[in-house]
C-alpha cells in the first residue's frame, strides 16, 4: 500500500507533456478537476475519460503505474459511493431492510465514483510529469501577481515543493520501518480494524521522530546557505512560453468550453 503512491512522485520520460511549461500543466490540471465537477451527464463525462486518456498515453507514463494511486484511495472511495447509493432519495430499485438502493442514488454514485477516480488520476499526471523544483518555479510565477496584495507567494510555493519532495521520501523511510518491525515479529496485516489501528503505533512514533529530524536538518542546510527567501533571487532556468504551450491554453479553452455547452444544453 506505501509503494501504490503515486501523488508526489516524478516519472522522468521524454514526451510533449513533460516539455510543457509549468504553468500550462498547473492549468491544464485546474480547467480538467473544474471540469469534472461542471460536468453533469454521461457524454461530458464520455468527452473528460478522453480528454484524459489521451493525455496519459501522449505522456509516456505507464497507466498500470498510475492505476497504482487509486489502491490508496479505496476506503475513501467505498465510503463516498456507499453514501451515495444508499442515502439517496429516489426511485426504489432494491430495498434490503431498512437500506434501499434507488435508481437516482447508483446513478449519484456512478458518478461520484468516477469524479473521485479521475480527480487523483489528473493530480497524479501533473506531479509524474513534472519535477519538484519545476512545480515551485511554475507557481511562483503564475502567482506572481498576488504578491501585490502582501502575500508570500515564493514561501508558499517553496513549503510546497518541499511538501512534494518529502512524499517519497516519506514512504521510502515508512517502507523500512515496517520491514525492521515486522522483522521483530510485528503484523500490520491481520486483525480487525481497531488491532491494526493499534499495530501502527510502532510505525507511527519513529516516523513522526525522522520526519522531524528530516525538517530540522532541511532548515539548518537552508540557513548554512543563506537563504533569505525570494527577494533579490534569479532562475538559472527562467520560465519561458513556446508555440507548444500555447497550442495547449487553446485546447484547454476549447475543452471546458463544450464541457459547459454540455452543462447547458444536455
Amino acid at each position: 500500500m506505501i509503494r501504490d503512491i503515486t501523488i508526489g512522485q516524478y516519472y522522468p520520460a521524454d514526451s510533449v507533456i513533460h516539455r510543457l511549461d509549468p504553468r500550462t500543466k498547473l492549468f491544464g490540471t485546474m480547467i480538467f478537476l473544474i471540469s469534472l465537477f461542471l460536468a453533469d451527464s454521461i457524454w461530458a463525462y464520455v468527452l473528460a475519460t478522453a480528454v484524459l486518456a489521451a493525455a496519459i498515453r501522449i505522456s509516456k507514463v505507464p497507466f498500470s503505474f498510475m492505476v497504482r494511486g487509486l489502491k490508496a484511495i479505496v476506503i475513501l472511495l467505498l465510503i463516498s459511493v456507499s453514501f451515495n447509493l444508499f442515502l439517496t432519495d429516489g426511485e426504489t430499485l432494491v430495498k434490503l431492510g431498512f437500506l434501499r438502493i434507488t435508481k437516482e442514488g447508483l446513478y449519484t454514485a456512478a458518478f461520484m465514483a468516477v469524479r473521485l477516480i479521475y480527480l487523483v488520476l489528473g493530480s497524479s499526471l501533473m506531479t509524474l510529469t513534472t519535477t519538484p523544483n519545476e512545480l515551485t518555479d511554475g507557481l511562483e510565477k503564475g502567482l506572481g501577481f498576488l504578491k501585490r496584495f502582501g502575500l508570500p507567494i515564493h514561501e508558499v510555493s517553496m513549503m510546497m515543493s518541499i511538501a512534494l519532495r518529502f512524499i517519497p521520501i516519506l514512504i521510502e523511510e515508512t517502507d523500512k520501518i515496517m520491514k525492521a518491525q515486522m522483522a521483530r515479529g510485528a503484523d500490520f496485516e491481520s486483525g480487525n480494524l481497531i488491532q491494526k489501528a493499534k499495530a501502527m503505533v510502532p510505525l507511527l512514533v519513529p516516523l513522526f521522530i525522522s520526519a522531524f529530524r528530516r525538517a530540522t536538518d532541511l532548515a539548518m542546510a537552508m540557513e548554512a546557505r543563506c537563504y533569505r527567501g525570494g527577494e533579490g533571487r534569479t532562475k538559472m532556468k527562467p520560465l519561458k512560453y513556446k508555440s507548444r504551450d500555447r497550442i495547449s491554453y487553446l485546447l484547454f479553452f476549447l475543452y471546458i468550453g463544450i464541457i459547459i455547452a454540455m452543462r447547458v444544453m444536455l
